[in-house]
């Protein structure tokens, strides 16, 4: 077990989460993170202080979201013991997810901004995209109902080595690349996953199936499963000893085309797999490969999609095709928890320009997504959503996370109710309520 008290109610999540940081801001941080879940619109910071009832200490309230941002690994240790554990019960296997994702800004003074690639182009077509962006682990759960949910647990922000200049060197930090970054973030999990007892597993993109990322994965005795460039450099295994003198060859003599096995007709396999929720006939090879970036022997899966063969490996070698095939489809949910911080819950909207103001809003973002489906994972869909009034929606249809934090919008809201509708209570005390609700509503 990671912690020997209690689990805690939800109501008493943001103060805990908040005990991180000292007397002064951990107060002011528990009431933003209530902000941050009821406010509404344009999800500024201004506006979490709004909704949290703190305008009148706003500029403390800056100050605590940039403590947030430097205390950002102590919280999501406390996000991870507190809140993530109770859902990980029953688990056989611990899966990470990993990848980056752009928040858009504005302003020539907003630091640690920069040029970057644009992963959604949208409309407009922009390939490239002015802002912040930040490498994400997620933890991939999977709900009986809902299907793979990721958890974002803690953020690195990725500054490119030219935009460091234009930071003040008291705040300005070291040169990483988004690989360091990332190799950053799983030292960071291990620890605390290891006390679960359960192995751990990463999922990656493509961009980070490379030397310095995977080697360093593996030294810490995760399996890394991520998606094969066409050309990968890769060798056959290398034949049993031969007893001649000299180290025992780690790589094959002959190399192994990726293209052309795709194209050759015989060695398909046929298997019926469920991804991403639906069940489909998958046409595969799988076969072992030696590749220098991971320093030995990987599992190869070459799938044949209608646009072409797509590539896949495990550096488990016994892992199975399901397994694998399995594992690339749920780091899927980690680009939908993207979507729904950025449309839903606002991440990239809250107009700071201090670096740690930054990484502390957009961490609050994160970790409001993940309470909110952890307030919401043993609770029935009848309580989440309510479809009656919309009689062309499908029944079947499983909550959005809009729907849940509508839901637990209405449970905060109601408790304020409750607490106020209490023996003399004073019509003062009632009109304050109403003036709070109308205000959150309009």
């Amino acid at each position: 077990m990671l912690s020997s008290h209690l689990t805690l109610a939800p109501c008493q999540w943001f103060s805990r989460l908040a005990t991180v940081l000292d007397r002064r801001s951990a107060p002011r941080l528990a009431l933003l993170f209530l902000g941050a879940v009821l406010a509404r619109g344009r999800r500024t910071v201004t506006t979490w202080i709004r909704a949290a009832k703190l305008s009148g200490r706003y500029q403390s309230c800056y100050i605590a979201v940039a403590a947030a941002g430097k205390r950002a690994d102590s919280v999501a240790r406390r996000l991870l013991i507190e809140v993530v554990r109770p859902i990980l019960a029953g688990a056989t296997r611990l899966t990470l997810a990993l990848d980056d994702t752009p928040t858009q800004r504005y302003g020539p003074h907003v630091q640690g901004a920069g040029i970057h690639h644009n992963p959604t182009p949208g409309p407009a077509g922009s390939p490239y995209v002015y802002g912040h962006v930040f490498v994400v682990l997620g933890l991939l759960v999977t709900h009986k109902a809902w299907g793979t949910i990721a958890l974002p647990l803690l953020a690195r922000l990725y500054i490119r080595k030219k935009d460091l200049p234009s930071i003040d060197p008291k705040h300005r930090p070291e040169f990483r690349t988004e690989l360091e970054l990332a190799v950053e973030l799983l030292r960071w999990a291990k620890p605390w996953l290891d006390l679960l007892n359960l192995p751990i597993w990463v999922v990656a993109d493509g961009a980070y199936a490379k030397k310095d990322f995977l080697k360093p994965a593996m030294s810490l005795g995760m399996t890394v499963v991520s998606r094969l460039r066409k050309d990968a450099a890769l060798r056959t295994v290398p034949g049993p000893p031969t007893g001649k003198r000299g180290r025992p060859r780690t790589y094959g003599r002959d190399k192994i085309d990726l293209a052309k096995r795709a194209g050759q007709r015989r060695g398909w396999s046929s298997e019926t797999l469920t991804l991403y929720g639906i069940a489909s006939v998958k046409k595969y090879k799988a076969f072992l490969a030696t590749w220098r970036p991971v320093g030995g022997v990987i599992r190869v899966v070459l799938v044949d999609e209608p646009n072409g063969g797509r590539a896949f490996f495990c550096t488990d070698t016994s892992a199975s095709v399901a397994d694998i095939l399995g594992m690339v489809a749920d780091r899927f949910s980690l680009e939908i928890t993207f979507r729904d911080c950025k449309e839903i819950v606002g991440a990239g909207q809250q107009q700071v320009r201090f670096l740690w103001a930054n990484v502390g809003a957009f961490h609050i973002c994160l970790w409001t997504f993940t309470l909110t489906e952890a307030w919401a994972w043993g609770r029935k869909d009848e309580e989440l959503v309510d479809r009656s009034a919309s009689p062309w929606d499908s029944p079947t249809r499983r909550p959005s996370h809009a729907d849940k934090r509508r839901a637990w919008r209405r449970t905060l809201l109601g408790e304020e109710i409750r607490a106020v509708l209490r023996p003399g209570v004073t019509e003062e005390e009632i009109q304050a309520a109403a003036d709070r609700l109308l205000n959150l509503a309009a």
